[in-house]
């Protein structure tokens, strides 16, 4: 029985944004339909608080898959060699349970990530939306950049860093890539501007981006705060959008944009519109004016791994990328 081993370097080879951002659409929308397991994630902390082992298991109807995603959160990881986010998607046979394929995690979480956004972005944004602001310059803010250009033509692009010489390297980096003018500020601020879409993509503790700043009709990619005590957004940013969530339960659970704004009082439950599934199948509205501030709180859920992992393995299959080891052969002799 072969179980298929892919590298990093092949994830980014098999799943091209574009491609990928069509299949967390299906995806999400597969959610939204009953047609999904999904509990909430599980974490290990280390005793220093100092990082985590996260356990985020699935099953999807379509793609049929069936896994789970273990990944290591070292927040101390950011500015070394290592990343923050680091583990294996394990893909299994939905009929007899065998191990399909371990993946890379950290090229399947970046692209997913971006391409859940780049969904959200599809629907919710306005269509003219293409002046982009992105705070962070990690992993996230260059998948993001990416994300942006396959779903909106972007006219104007500005980055900002809690380092400054980390903005300045990713705009000369990323304007050589893509072959687009692109912008180091010195402030949040000077980033989101006039911006009709922002991406919100570090690693922050305390909100980078103030609801006083932003623009009317702007659209906003929450992804970097991924814990109840942690935000990106101030309050007034929270209370004044349209709030999109991936997963209810999650950010019900999860989401320190959304929970810390609630502990203050300034909304309730109710503040959450929906899920970006139920936008995908026409169950609730996105915008509905050109004025409107959309926000879409991504936490990252285990069947958008899941979707990502099904097609590296499908294309491995078909190409022959990866390789192959034995990690079982069947029913034990005697058992």
């Amino acid at each position: 029985m072969e179980t298929r081993i892919i590298s990093q370097h092949e994830v980014y080879r098999l799943l091209p944004m574009a491609e990928c951002i069509d299949d967390m659409a299906e995806a999400l929308a597969t959610l939204a339909a009953g047609d999904a397991v999904l509990p909430l994630r599980s974490m290990v902390w280390l005793p220093d608080r100092s990082g985590l082992l996260g356990l985020m298991p699935a099953y999807l109807g379509a793609p049929r898959s069936f896994g789970l995603k273990v990944v290591s959160v070292m927040p101390g990881n950011h500015g070394t060699e290592y990343d923050s986010h680091q583990g294996v998607v394990m893909l299994f046979g939905v009929d007899h349970g065998e191990p399909l394929a371990v993946i890379d995690a950290s090229s399947i979480t970046a692209i997913r990530t971006a391409a859940v956004s780049g969904v959200a972005t599809r629907v919710l944004a306005r269509p003219d939306a293409s002046d982009l602001a992105i705070l962070g310059s990690g992993v996230q803010a260059a998948s993001h950049l990416e994300a942006m250009r396959a779903v909106r033509p972007l006219r104007r692009v500005r980055v900002w860093s809690r380092t400054a010489a980390h903005a300045r390297e990713f705009a000369h980096r990323e304007s050589a890539r893509h072959r687009i003018g692109v912008e180091a500020c010195d402030s949040p601020h000077a980033a989101v501007a006039g911006a009709d879409l922002i991406c919100t993509a570090t690693a922050a503790r305390d909100p980078v981006l103030s609801g006083a700043w932003i623009a009317s009709g702007a659209h906003i990619n929450a992804v970097g705060a991924c814990f109840k005590t942690s935000r990106e957004l101030d309050t007034a940013a929270v209370a004044r959008a349209r709030l999109y969530v991936d997963r209810r339960e999650s950010a019900l659970n999860e989401a320190g944009d959304f929970l810390i704004a609630r502990a203050e009082g300034a909304i309730g439950d109710d503040h959450i519109r929906g899920e970006l599934g139920d936008v995908l199948l026409g169950r609730i509205a996105g915008r509905t004016s050109p004025d409107d501030v959309t926000l879409f709180e991504s936490l990252g859920i285990a069947i958008e791994d899941l979707a990502a992992a099904h097609r590296v393995y499908q294309r491995a299959l078909a190409t022959g990328a990866g390789s192959s080891v034995q990690l079982a052969g069947g029913k034990l002799a005697g058992a």
